[in-house]
């Protein structure tokens, strides 16, 4: 039972970390790249959908987007929610595509994206640790049915303490390289 407990508290960890880099992958750097727009909801015909399900991306140059929707009575819905977007660009519609030009990072601006990485970075954190208690009280509460001994008990703690360590730390290493990579000029 103590096995299966903090076998599922691992799995659980592992993706909470993962969930944390992928929500780094969308606070820009210098560069534009589709992850910053493909996950933005989009308002069509009544259903919310992410933008990857209704346009194509591209990247022609090193600071500009194109999205062309497959339905072109899609655009107007798109470029709403880029515009809404907490991106912080204004996208220009010809019609048919929307052209979205990514000014270069000021160093404030760079200075508030680390202020939003490390805000993820907490959250993950303490996803990580609600993880751990949660396990800890189901293994708790299986000490008090008699399941597992208190020894048992006190060395699955343990073993789920490293590993909240590990998986914090794991979160503190990607913080510090996506810092290092938006404050590099």
């Amino acid at each position: 039972m103590t096995e299966e407990t903090i076998l599922d508290a691992l799995e659980k960890m592992n993706k909470a970390v993962e969930h944390v880099q992928s929500q780094f992958t969308t606070v820009r750097t210098g560069r534009a790249t589709p992850v910053l727009v493909e996950k933005l909801l989009v308002e069509y015909y009544g259903a919310t959908m992410p933008l990857q399900q209704l346009a194509s991306i591209q990247v022609p140059e090193a600071r500009q987007l194109i999205v062309k929707p497959h339905d072109v009575g899609a655009l107007a819905a798109v470029e709403r929610a880029i515009r809404d977007s907490d991106l912080g660009v204004n996208p220009s519609n010809d019609g048919v595509v929307i052209r979205i030009n990514f000014p270069p990072l000021t160093e404030d601006r760079r200075k508030e994206y680390v202020k939003v990485v490390k805000h993820m970075a907490e959250e993950g954190r303490i996803a990580v640790r609600n993880i751990r208690r949660d396990a800890r009280k189901h293994l708790e509460a299986a000490e008090k049915a008699t399941q597992i001994s208190a020894n048992e008990l006190e060395r699955a703690e343990k073993e789920m303490d490293k590993m909240t360590h590990d998986h914090v730390e794991v979160i503190d290493k990607a913080v510090g390289r996506k810092e290092q990579e938006l404050l590099e000029v």
